[in-house]
């Protein structure tokens, strides 16, 4: 396996720790004492089977599901957790192998052997659900056991990033007994070896976790109980933290908020704040007759303001980002400044007279009103404002939910509709070739060959991540000239909680996922 503590970073709170009111995080805790942890957040499942989603939904499935690698506190390269040791077996990162821990059982007693990571493997392609995470597994060409304990994964291709992708919550381990291999659940019932139990669940309320028993892996845990509690918007989930009904906040927390707690407005609080690499960007369908005109997405680009909206809308709580991959990940690049520079409506009405457009744009933004925090709305009137005020365009604003969102733009019913990204692994490919190909996550097939099938596949067989540069900027100027996708901001990561918490900055592995079980109770000062 290769040297990856060479090129990943630590993200989120781990880097760049900044507590900005309440005590240290860290003390001795009792994780008997005073009830669950309550840990609120705006991401709620979309669902509760892995082999259906490819969101926000893998937070619950880190805490309650088991994968044969993940990252423990502190770790910057995958670990085994399900499995005592994994390896490339040969010479071209093609062949490689799992064995797992002895003893292992699902939460339910049922054994945890290679079958059932076989098993949790092949359906996720069986079944390629839409919105699921089974363009994660395209340099898979089969999986293989050996014995009880031993799996073997042969690729089709050469993929240092194989391992990465086994450390994702979509390849979590379920039990053959209890998921059928060719359709996804649609119950409540939740069957996994991770360090909690899903005890009951509430679809878009809470998720009530206890600690698993027959839990074996590396994850030590600070607390008996955690209750996750879904919210609509950051200002509920806030002030239920300033009422004391729930001790931790993640995910989408408002700039307002943010602000609010940076300038101490409360003695009882505390504010992490770290490096983040989620990013927000505009997708671009080529269905629709304007959207798919390389001069229109030209034009948008050209107009774009990042820095108004990462300054009027998030109140600087985000940066402006002019690359689909973030700051801090090696290959990162500045390709959309480079090629556009400042915002200029002169620049943009040439770009559209040239290609024979002489009136105003017709374009239709679609947002989802319940996933990337509270400023979504705002952003998008932002953006509007910004397209019509040159001129060039005339906008049309429409929202759904998440979970009918998600279905609109798998059908590609959306001619220009925005998105997030919260990396599966901190590595620029993540940021790359998950919107690349005929089957992405985006649901609008996007063919861009010199990309698919060169520059990813020849950066794939390079196991040192360093040198993978030149590829990763090449891919990121291919985006840049087909302006397919146009990104906006970079944001960080901050987790709110209460001054008796401890926990919240060791509680965030690479890819921004919380692990609930770092979290614990102060006992001493």
């Amino acid at each position: 396996m290769f040297n990856r503590n060479r090129f990943l970073r630590r993200v989120a709170a781990i880097a760049s720790i900044s507590l900005v009111t309440g005590c240290s995080l860290l003390s001795d805790s009792d994780p008997e004492s005073e009830g669950p942890i309550v840990v609120g957040t705006t991401s709620a499942p979309s669902t509760l089977d892995p082999a259906g989603a490819w969101d926000g939904s893998w937070e619950l499935y880190r805490n309650i599901f088991q994968t044969l690698l993940a990252y423990p506190s502190g770790a910057t390269s995958p670990q085994p957790d399900a499995a005592e040791s994994c390896a490339f077996t040969d010479n071209s990162s093609r062949t490689y192998r799992c064995k797992l821990r002895s003893g292992m059982k699902f939460a339910d007693g049922d054994p945890l052997n290679a079958e059932a990571v076989q098993h949790s493997i092949d359906r996720i392609r069986t079944i390629n659900a839409p919105g699921g995470p089974a363009g994660l597994l395209g340099s898979l060409d089969r999986v293989q056991t050996s014995g009880d304990r031993e799996v073997i994964f042969h690729l089709n291709q050469p993929d240092a990033t194989f391992p990465f992708v086994l450390a994702t919550p979509a390849m979590s381990i379920v039990d053959p007994d209890d998921y059928p291999a060719n359709s996804l659940r649609k119950d409540t019932k939740v069957y996994g070896s991770g360090p909690y139990k899903l005890q009951s669940y509430e679809d878009g309320k809470q998720a009530v976790l206890v600690g698993n028993g027959n839990y074996r892996g590396f994850a030590d845990r600070q607390n008996d109980a955690v209750t996750i509690r879904y919210f609509q918007d950051s200002s509920t989930m806030v002030k239920a933290l300033r009422d004391k009904q729930i001790d931790v906040t993640y995910r989408g927390l408002a700039a307002d908020d943010i602000i609010a707690l940076q300038q101490h407005d409360t003695a009882d609080l505390q504010l992490v704040d770290g490096a983040g690499t989620d990013i927000s960007y505009l997708v671009f369908n080529p269905k629709d007759p304007w959207a798919k005109q390389p001069a229109v997405r030209k034009a948008v680009a050209q107009v774009v303001d990042r820095g108004a909206i990462s300054h009027k809308v998030y109140r600087d709580t985000v940066d402006p980002l002019y690359s689909m991959v973030p700051k801090g990940l090696t290959g990162h690049a500045t390709s959309f400044f480079d090629d556009y520079g400042d915002p200029s409506v002169p620049k943009a009405r040439k770009m559209l007279t040239d290609a024979g457009i002489t009136r105003p744009v017709p374009l239709t933004l679609w947002y989802t009103t319940d996933r990337y925090g509270s400023e979504t709305a705002l952003m998008f009137k932002e953006i509007k404002r910004q397209l019509e005020a040159s001129g060039l365009f005339t906008v049309t604003l429409k929202s759904r939910p998440w979970k009918t969102y998600v279905v609109g733009y798998q059908k590609g019913e959306y001619p220009v509709f925005g998105r997030g990204w919260f990396p599966d692994f901190p590595d620029a490919d993540n940021f790359i070739a998950p919107f690349v190909g005929a089957k992405n996550a985006l649901g609008t097939p996007y063919p861009a060959k010199e990309i698919t099938d060169r520059l990813l596949p020849h950066s794939r067989a390079e196991s040192d991540r360093a040198q993978t540069v030149k590829d990763m900027e090449q891919a990121q100027q291919v985006l840049v000239d087909d302006a397919r996708l146009i990104p906006l901001w970079q944001g960080r990561q901050y987790v709110a909680a209460s001054d008796d918490v401890s926990g919240g900055e060791q509680a965030l592995d690479p890819s921004t996922i919380m692990m609930m079980w770092m979290l614990h109770r102060k006992t001493s000062w």
